[in-house]
């Protein structure tokens, strides 16, 4: 249930980014998207690799540096543990500067649409990602209505939708929105939906951690010097102390 919930509102996060924030020629991407890929000055060979390798040790300590000071406890059944293991990552993620899911969606559009000309290939790629990418169904129904509302402006128009096409696009837009308010998603609401999903994917990462725990208690246990040693519950670990 935990898990398609989850799908669920990666769906809204994949409807709304699709049908509001990145249809348009132009992207009203947020800011701290363009600073992950800000313009750098050409390098080449060696030049290159060192610079990747250095901006992904500086990453790399950092989060670490975050994940020693930290408590984490390991208990996807609580929600304050959840709700604590989620505030971490955040954190890890503005310090490290990396994206979160929601921006890791737009990024993935934004990225995959840009030169995009026509509003057909847009959904059929917008689809594409969907699958490819998420591994989601359209449990929502948006994706079939979004294409209704496609033929629906393409008939009145008598010709292929294109993107540069601000008045067909205008037309098509307000189809969407008329979509969205059906679904009952609305754009207030995205801080919600975001905040849902971190929180359950927060607690699917505590589940596999939790897992990845007792599946190690239990080879160390087989080995003969520790056959005799009691298991410890896993919220009682605190990770600090294996950094």
């Amino acid at each position: 249930m935990a898990f398609s919930s989850r799908l669920l509102s990666k769906s809204k996060q994949i409807q709304f980014c699709g049908s509001q924030i990145t249809f348009q020629q132009t992207h009203a991407i947020p800011a701290r998207c363009f600073a992950k890929q800000a313009d750098r000055p050409a390098l080449k060979g060696d030049e290159m690799l060192k610079g990747i390798f250095l901006e992904v040790k500086n990453k790399f300590e950092t989060a670490m540096g975050i994940l020693r000071k930290e408590k984490i406890t390991i208990d996807p059944e609580d929600p304050a543990a959840v709700a604590q293991y989620a505030k971490v990552m955040k954190t890890v993620r503005e310090k490290a500067d990396l994206f979160s899911e929601s921006q890791r969606i737009q990024f993935t559009i934004q990225s995959r649409t840009q030169d995009i000309p026509d509003a057909r290939s847009y959904l059929l790629t917008l689809k594409e990602i969907r699958i490819k990418y998420e591994g989601l169904t359209d449990e929502l129904g948006a994706e079939a209505m979004m294409f209704d509302a496609l033929e629906k402006v393409e008939k009145e128009l008598k010709k292929p939708l294109m993107r540069n096409d601000k008045k067909g696009m205008a037309v098509l837009m307000a189809e969407f929105d008329k979509i969205n308010k059906k679904l009952g998603i609305r754009k207030e609401d995205l801080p919600k939906y975001e905040e849902q999903l971190e929180l359950k994917i927060a607690k699917a990462q505590l589940e596999e951690l939790k897992k990845d725990t007792l599946e190690a208690m239990e080879t160390q246990k087989k080995r003969e010097e520790f056959k005799d040693e009691q298991m410890v519950d896993p919220k009682s670990l605190d990770i600090r102390n294996f950094i």
